[in-house]
């Protein structure tokens, strides 16, 4: 297998967002009222995966219309909180576009949860073959405040419920092809149903933790991010990322927005 590293743009955010910390301020994360001191720029990332089954995407990245009208895109609401960047030729459509490789010609597209910098290109990837999340995410996508569901309106999205696996903070998620080679491993907190990816790479494993922590700083030094829906779960997600990547068989373990994770292919 080959497992290409992709930055899709960039999104200027609040460094609490990223690194939770105490304030007086209310709500750090979303930047209103904080100097530009406090701000940074840090990668979008998405990953494609050649597997003997097929390619398979991982995340979707920032749409095109990020260039075009970003307020309409991500909303008010959102538009206030964070700024996106998305430099010519580099969507991820457009990145695989420059591989030779369609939309339709990817055979899954997994989504590691719904936040908008993951989900935003997602209808680039309509025709893909199968699109899949977890069940606990898209229902908490679905009835609560903090994502923009137009992102994925239309789109048929399967979803599946975190099984035992042997794997994982909780021991749940999905065994993708029932041969050990891909683990969904449930790693909640952040958001209520984000999975990170295991990849068998011949006798070693990588790991894609999504925004389980936005880089290696978080979990070395154990700071959630600055937005979690569950402490505990996050706590026990950071810590599962942390003792794994001591492992000897992780060759590297890549949080979604680490600016230190450069575009590259493993193999």
């Amino acid at each position: 297998m080959k497992v290409h590293i992709l930055h899709t743009g960039r999104v200027r955010i609040d460094q609490a967002l990223a690194y939770k910390e105490k304030s007086i301020h209310p709500a750090p994360y979303t930047g209103w009222f904080r100097g530009n001191e406090k701000k940074m720029w840090v990668p979008v990332s998405s990953y494609l995966i050649e597997h003997p089954t097929g390619y398979i995407l991982i995340d979707t990245g920032w749409h095109e219309q990020i260039r075009e009208n970003q307020k309409k895109h991500l909303g008010r609401f959102s538009n206030s909180m964070y700024t996106g960047d998305l430099p010519n030729g580099q969507s991820v459509l457009e990145q695989l576009r420059s591989k030779g490789i369609q939309s339709h010609d990817i055979s899954l597209v997994l989504l590691t949860h719904l936040h908008s910098d993951h989900v935003s290109g997602l209808q680039n990837f309509k025709d893909a073959k199968r699109i899949l999340t977890s069940d606990i995410e898209w229902k908490a996508a679905n009835r609560k405040m903090g994502y923009i569901k137009s992102m994925w309106e239309g789109i048929p999205i399967e979803t599946f419920i975190p099984s035992a696996i042997p794997h994982g903070p909780f021991k749940l998620g999905l065994d993708l092809f029932g041969d050990g080679s891909i683990y969904l491993v449930h790693t909640p907190g952040h958001s209520a149903g984000m999975f990170s990816v295991m990849v068998k790479m011949k006798e070693d494993w990588l790991l894609l933790a999504s925004d389980v922590g936005y880089s290696k700083k978080s979990w070395q030094k154990m700071i959630l991010p600055g937005v979690t829906v569950n402490k505990s779960d996050a706590e026990k997600s950071l810590q599962w990322v942390r003792d794994f990547s001591k492992r000897k068989d992780c060759i590297l373990t890549a949080a979604n927005h680490d600016p230190l994770i450069r575009p590259q292919t493993i193999f």
